[in-house]
């Protein structure tokens, strides 16, 4: 088991998202940045996709009731283990009645901390993952709260790499997020376009798991374009543009929407827009169908390497 002592900012349990039932108006959710789940399980010896502990912002302070191994990966939150530094993006083992102590995000605003075995958390429409707006899924179908004790599901007391081991970083924070356009691209001018991939553009205040509000240069319609369109469907990093300012959907993004899209946040980039907070800065660069595809492979490959990396040292 695992006691919550302090909550943190938001805190979660999410996996590799509710997929198949969208067309019944259920969000997908899960994490907000896929490689970085990836990379705790890898880490922790899981499936890619097992359910894990999202920190968002400010981390928690966690006991240990029992011997385990768990991984963190994703931003810096200087946490300590029994009071030692723990270097961001590893694997340690924690003993019966350790505390794990999280402070502020740097170089990022998430991370997930993977057990290995995975949690004692049931599935919800085979999924692990926290519908925050329904009320269901993870920890009671909410963020996790003082006092709130999770299970194990299969504690392991092995460790596969070797321990306060840094990975390597798996993709850039600061590069620009590259977008496929489409689908009512048509809706805008040329120079609404050109706006769009030529500025740059600030995190607003409402920013969330359901989406990231853009603050920055109007993006135009064609003369006498409206912005509604008959509802369609909405996929992770779809760039809607009710008023002229682009929404970059998330997570926990609704399965429709009635404003036009300009574009899409290709798969490999969505971590680059999960990791920013309130006030970053973004700048956006178009790419093909094709470019997109060959991103999605490498960070795939990358991810792999790692695990085929680890997979060399002995477990203990």
């Amino acid at each position: 088991m695992m006691e919550i002592l302090r909550p943190g900012l938001l805190t979660t349990v999410q996996d590799g998202g509710r997929m198949d039932y969208q067309a019944f108006g259920v969000p997908v959710c899960g994490a907000m940045d896929w490689i970085s789940l990836a990379a705790a399980n890898i880490l922790a010896g899981n499936e890619w996709d097992t359910g894990a502990l999202e920190i968002t912002g400010m981390g928690p302070a966690i006991r240990f009731e029992q011997d385990c191994v768990f991984a963190l990966a994703g931003a810096d939150f200087s946490a300590t283990l029994a009071g030692q530094p723990l270097a961001p993006n590893g694997a340690w083992l924690a003993h019966k009645d350790d505390v794990l102590e999280m402070g502020a995000a740097k170089g990022g605003f998430r991370t997930y901390l993977a057990v290995a075995g995975g949690l004692d958390i049931p599935k919800v429409m085979e999924s692990q993952s926290t519908c925050l707006a329904a009320g269901f899924g993870g920890f009671e179908g909410r963020a996790l709260k003082k006092g709130d004790r999770i299970g194990l599901r299969e504690p392991q007391l092995w460790l596969k790499g070797l321990p306060q081991r840094m990975i390597d970083p798996l993709y850039d924070p600061d590069a620009p997020v590259r977008v496929v356009l489409g689908p009512q691209n048509e809706a805008f001018s040329q120079q609404g376009i050109e706006t769009f991939f030529e500025s740059e553009y600030k995190l607003g205040v409402q920013c969330d798991r359901m989406g990231c509000r853009l603050e920055g240069p109007s993006i135009a319609l064609k003369e006498g374009r409206s912005p509604n369109i008959l509802s369609d469907g909405i996929v992770m990093g779809s760039i809607q543009i009710p008023n002229g300012q682009p929404i970059v959907m998330m997570a926990d993004r609704q399965t429709t929407g009635g404003y036009v899209k300009l574009g899409t946040v290709i798969t490999a980039d969505l971590p680059l827009m999960a990791q920013k907070r309130p006030g970053d800065t973004v700048r956006f660069e178009q790419v093909t169908v094709r470019q997109a595809q060959a991103a999605r492979l490498y960070r795939q490959r990358k991810l792999k390497n790692l695990q085929g990396e680890l997979d060399r040292f002995d477990r203990w």
